[in-house]
């Protein structure tokens, strides 16, 4: 029996057609169909054959797979590879070329968009000035194993505020990102965690939808393609090297392998364990990328105060620096960044989140001289004590190199 192309979901009608692509593959949509012309191709009573739903609904899943969910028409696509025992030398190469010594919990992450796509996870941030790396490579890769479930995105469409193509997509890819906005920051970090959107499209009104999107960052610009704090635990962001010989038929070969991977991924036993609402610790996908990004994302006074202390610590050989906010401003002054004891308390108190004594006590000042010399006397105050191991690892740039 000739499967029937149509549906009606709610009073419109649609028909399932699948247009070609330029790699020669097929893309099932539905395409909004006029009732009278059913009838003139098919005859009135084909009407009666078409399959009726309530309305749309989007419930992703790549192991069981359903298009129908209690009379609701099921828009995720199901994957068109279906997993079978092969060899994943390609793919196993590959995920450890991107992910490097994140291997394991590269393919954590790869398995997680397989076997439970609805679980949060860190906003992936693949960075290099290099090219040739196959950041693009990789998420092509990514298209070919979920096909219409991921889709790419510029920074402009990403910041309209039209979502109706990408709301309901499991995987959302921006390449050469560049967010130098804040409020593009702070949405990304929220839809990043959510599980509700607000769906807008043309001409139609916003309605609530749930989301389980996945954020995936590409950028050739390392330092700073987007503002991120110190303290900032939803990015996991990795240095891609450049491949070591570039092969043009590797993509090929990766799509050639994907029902093998995908039946590695179904029997696969996780390396990490589910405990963060991201499912991956901070520190488990903490990086020198990611370091340095934040180290370039903070501001000329908080880098200035940070150099000044590095050399006090150095200079005297301690462990800890002891300061009152005035000894910060009178060292900044020298200097000619412009402050106040205001900001100043506000960067130690919560960006460097430390906390001063809660009484007045004695501490060792450190004072620069007009000449640049530098000095240790008595004084007493409310201080904070900062540590060199937080400065080494937050604002020493040797570090992260």
């Amino acid at each position: 029996m000739k499967q029937i192309p149509y549906i009606r979901v709610g009073t419109s009608y649609y028909k399932k057609v699948k247009a070609p692509t330029i790699a020669g593959h097929f893309n099932e949509i539905l395409v909004p169909w006029n009732m009278e012309t059913i009838k003139q191709d098919h005859g009135k009573d084909h009407l009666s054959k078409i399959p009726k739903y309530d309305g749309f609904t989007c419930i992703p899943n790549h192991i069981d797979f359903k298009q129908e969910y209690l009379g609701f028409y099921n828009i995720y696509y199901p994957l068109g590879k279906s997993p079978k025992e092969g060899v994943v030398s390609n793919s196993l190469k590959f995920v450890n070329h991107i992910f490097g010594k994140h291997f394991e919990l590269g393919l954590d992450y790869l398995q997680l968009l397989y076997q439970k796509p609805i679980q949060v996870l860190p906003i992936l941030c693949l960075v290099s000035k290099e090219r040739s790396t196959g950041k693009s490579t990789f998420l092509k890769w990514l298209k070919e194993i979920f096909e219409n479930n991921l889709t790419y995105l510029t920074n402009d469409s990403f910041s309209s505020q039209f979502n109706a193509d990408w709301a309901n997509k499991l995987l959302i890819c921006i390449d050469e990102v560049l967010f130098n906005k804040e409020e593009l920051t702070e949405r990304i970090k929220y839809l990043s965690t959510t599980n509700i959107n607000k769906l807008e499209a043309k001409g139609k009104d916003k309605r609530e939808v749930e989301f389980f999107g996945k954020f995936i960052l590409c950028s050739n610009n390392e330092d700073n393609f987007i503002k991120i704090d110190a303290n900032e635990t939803r990015f996991w962001v990795i240095k891609v090297p450049v491949l070591d010989k570039e092969d043009t038929h590797f993509l090929e070969n990766l799509i050639t392998e994907i029902p093998a991977f995908l039946h590695f991924l179904a029997n696969r036993k996780m390396h990490s364990e589910h405990v963060t609402r991201m499912w991956f610790t901070p520190n488990q996908i903490k990086t020198k990328a990611l370091t340095k990004l934040v180290q370039n994302n903070r501001n000329r006074v908080e880098k200035e105060l940070a150099s000044i202390l590095l050399d006090v610590i150095e200079k005297f050989d301690l462990e800890a620096v002891d300061l009152c906010p005035m000894d910060a401003l009178l060292a900044l002054n020298r200097t000619r960044v412009k402050t106040d004891l205001t900001q100043l308390r506000r960067l130690l108190k919560k960006d460097w989140q430390l906390t001063n004594k809660d009484n007045s006590n004695s501490y060792q000042k450190f004072v620069i001289w007009t000449d640049g010399d530098m000095t240790m006397v008595d004084a007493k105050g409310r201080y904070f004590t900062v540590q060199k191991d937080f400065l080494v690892q937050n604002f020493d740039e040797t570090m992260t190199e």
